[in-house]
This record gives structure tokens, sequence and C-alpha cells, in this order.
């Protein structure tokens, strides 16, 4: 994950980029033998962001910018992002980016469920509402 022009975070899983467009249904005046379909206002969905926990302070400081339990007087004025998701293959190449725009954090999972019965690792996660994503053209399949 990238924002503000560096990297930020290493992920340990993310959920799904999903987009819908709501279906609109009319009719052509006076023709009510069938319906007619057209598409209507597109929402993309939040996405979850999971990382094991370490002292890097980025996930915090941001989703702090909405929600601060130490001053909630900060201000709301840059609390949104654009991010770029990054894929890499085996071989550590970059072989696809996608944008996300206007992105802010509606939920921030600090301290996950102890267990000390398990060996899973502590993770982290932030939920981030955005308002459109695409994949970057400029990245390209590379050669093998």
């Amino acid at each position: 994950i990238m924002w503000d022009e560096h990297d930020v975070a290493g992920l340990s899983k993310m959920t799904p980029l999903t987009r819908t467009t709501t279906v609109v249904t009319h009719r052509y005046g006076g023709d009510p033998s069938f319906d007619r379909k057209s598409p209507g206002m597109t929402s993309y969905a939040a996405t979850t962001l999971e990382q094991g926990v370490t002292h890097d302070l980025a996930f915090e400081k941001w989703a702090n910018k909405v929600a601060s339990p130490t001053a909630p007087w900060i201000s709301l004025g840059d609390f949104r992002k654009d991010l770029s998701v990054d894929l890499f293959n085996e071989a550590a190449q970059l072989v696809m980016r996608y944008n996300l725009f206007r992105c802010w954090v509606s939920e921030y999972t600090a301290m996950p469920q102890l267990d000390a019965a398990t060996a899973a690792a502590a993770i982290r996660s932030i939920k981030i509402e955005m308002e459109s994503w695409s994949r970057d053209p400029l990245f390209e399949e590379p050669q093998e």
C-alpha cells in the first residue's frame, strides 16, 4: 500500500475491491409489455486492510484523523487519502497497480483478540471507505 507518495504498509490480507451499479427499471411511453433496464448510480464497497501488529504508526495516525480519543478537536481537513495497491509476482516484480480515490478510515482495530492457547499472529486492521478505484493502465505484465 502506498499513500502520500511513499510505501506505507505491507499487508497480510486485503478484502476485494468491489463496485456495484444499481439497475434502474423503466418503460417507454405507453409500452406496458416489458421493462427496460439502464445503469443507475455506482457505489464502491469498503475494503479492509490487515497487517501484523508493528511499531509503525501509519494506520493509527490515519485512523485518528477521523476520531482521536486523545484529541477530539482534530480537524477533518486532511482525513482523505488517495492510495495505491501494488501487486507483485513471486520474482518481486510489480505486475499490477490499483488506485483508490478519496479514501478514509471508517473502522480501526488496533489490538486484536488475544488468545494464549493459539500460536496466531496479532493482526490489526483498518476498514477504508472510498469514492472510486481504477486499475492503473501504465503497468503491463513483466517479461519472465
